[in-house]
């Protein structure tokens, strides 16, 4: 086994060994403090992105991207349909600075991508008992998916899951994540049910699964359209807020349409 195989698996339990109780203790408060955590969140991700499109010194496109931390504030205080609103006329206006919206000019992608999912974390969030189960428990499942694909596919190797867009992850990374996802669910319905464990929560957490694979994967063809390697350098092992939070932008939406569908206050976990 090769030891540069390994290379960045201590910083990378360090981050997490600081980052998760903080997240977790958040998200367990609730309220204002985990709104203004997301709120944080947003705005060191939006800092990120005006850096990948160049536009850190661009006064207006600042102004604009103070959109996402005040829709996950909006959200919190008043509701999700008006933070919805600003996130569309924020996108509207920032395709208007950037002079359009193409792969050349992507600004205002930035706008719905980093928006919707920060939004929806605090919509998934705010039923009571049930909204903070809801969020540790997606949480654990996004994180048992990268950390089984990290172990998978370091231990095993193998064929490559898209070379093209992300040389370093395996088919073999893959599975071992959504196993790990799966194992997530199952316990989390162990615990939660009071009873025989569910089908539903190891099915929900593969879905979760695969949908915060893809947010990786596409966070990754993000990078290489901007030609980084990393979208920033805050955490170490992981680089920026953005590649340690691809899988949850994509995850936390699909979570919140789950609680949609099966009505606010329900533990999806169960």
């Amino acid at each position: 086994m090769s030891g540069s195989r390994w290379a960045d698996l201590k910083p990378r339990v360090l981050s997490a060994a600081v980052l998760a109780p903080l997240a977790l203790g958040c998200i367990w408060a609730g309220g204002d403090a985990f709104a203004g955590l997301v709120a944080v969140i947003a705005a060191g991700l939006a800092f990120e992105w005006l850096g990948l499109c160049r536009q850190r010194s661009a006064v207006t496109a600042i102004l604009v991207f103070a959109a996402l931390p005040l829709a996950v504030l909006l959200a919190a205080w008043v509701g999700v349909l008006p933070a919805v609103a600003l996130l569309a006329a924020a996108s509207a206006a920032a395709t208007a600075v950037a002079g359009g919206f193409s792969r050349q000019r992507p600004l205002a992608f930035g706008i719905p991508y980093l928006g919707i999912g920060a939004v929806a974390l605090v919509w998934l969030r705010q039923p009571g008992g049930a909204g903070g189960v809801n969020v540790m428990v997606l949480l654990l499942v996004v994180w048992a998916s990268d950390i089984g694909a990290y172990m998978a596919g370091r231990a095993i190797g193998g064929p490559k899951l898209a070379p093209t867009i992300s040389p370093g992850k395996t088919w073999s990374g893959a599975v071992g994540g959504l196993i790990a996802a799966a194992a997530t669910g199952l316990a989390a319905s162990a615990l939660l049910s009071h009873g025989v464990p569910s089908w539903r929560p190891p099915g929900f957490a593969v879905v979760i699964g695969v949908i915060s694979q893809m947010g990786d994967l596409f966070e990754s063809q993000v990078k290489r359209h901007f030609g980084v390697k990393d979208s920033g350098h805050l955490i170490p092992g992981h680089g920026g807020l953005l590649d340690r939070l691809d899988a949850v932008l994509t995850a936390a939406p699909a979570a919140a349409l789950l609680a949609l569908m099966l009505g606010r206050g329900v533990v999806l976990w169960e």
